[in-house]
């Protein structure tokens, strides 16, 4: 099973690089993922334009299934609304392939802080049952991320989330937000946060990039593929946990 993640699209800012889109385009072609997970902030400004065009991009990609939450960016503006027209529900599932992924929205109208609500945990615990590897995929990022700057926009929810993450036996939470890749393990569950795909939002010398995920039973892969030249490094190999 392969998957690839993108983040932080930001289309329509003036920072946006439509090359760094195009190897996106290339990367996606070359890898044929089965699943594409976008972790939010398609759009600046959340606007009707901006959703259909990073709609069309995305449906322009090569992927059998996709899922895709919305980020901070996307619901500015009644964005939140715009998005469940265009691109679909804010707190899709994906089962098949022996896995389950259910992405949740952490986004608040109109503010850069993230907060899922309680009134969601039922659903998610629902959600994960069976057998199969458990991802969560979010925009927000739910441990702080080194070299960030001061920390303000962690969801308010944190804590409850990564108990929660605990409880149902999540093996990796996908997220993006910050603009910079990294990786946590906290007792086996790996927190995956990707960087900018397409923008030069970028921190200090840091670049592009993209993730795809390998998974053969219960043995990952991930590689970090950067968006700006397609430089492709292993960031991790490990075991997930079985059941």
């Amino acid at each position: 099973m392969k998957i690839a993640h993108i983040s932080d699209l930001h289309f329509s800012s003036s920072l946006f690089v439509p090359r760094w889109a195009d190897n996106v385009a290339r990367a996606m072609e070359k890898e044929r993922p089965e699943l594409l997970v976008v972790t939010g902030d398609l759009t600046n400004d959340g606007y009707a334009s901006e959703f259909e065009a990073a709609k069309s991009f995305l449906d322009s990609l090569e992927a059998e299934d996709m899922i895709v939450v919305p980020g901070n960016h996307d619901s500015r503006n009644l964005g939140y609304t715009v998005f469940e027209e265009i691109i679909g529900p804010r707190f899709p599932t994906y089962v098949g392939r022996g896995l389950t992924v259910v992405g949740l929205d952490s986004t608040e109208p109109d503010l850069d802080d993230g907060h899922v609500g309680r009134e969601h945990y039922g659903p998610i615990r629902e959600r994960f049952n069976g057998p199969n590897i458990r991802i969560v995929a979010l925009h927000h990022h739910l441990i702080p991320i080194p070299g960030t700057g001061r920390e303000r926009q962690i969801p308010t929810d944190a804590g409850d989330l990564l108990g929660l993450c605990k409880e149902v036996g999540v093996d990796i939470v996908l997220s993006g937000h910050k603009h910079l890749p990294w990786i946590w393990n906290l007792d086996g569950c790996y927190f995956i946060t990707t960087a900018t795909a397409t923008t030069r939002r970028l921190k200090g010398r840091s670049r592009p990039a993209m993730g795809i995920l390998e998974i053969e039973g219960h043995s990952l892969v991930l590689h970090d593929i950067k968006t700006d030249n397609l430089e492709r490094t292993i960031a991790l190999r490990t075991e997930l946990r079985t059941r």
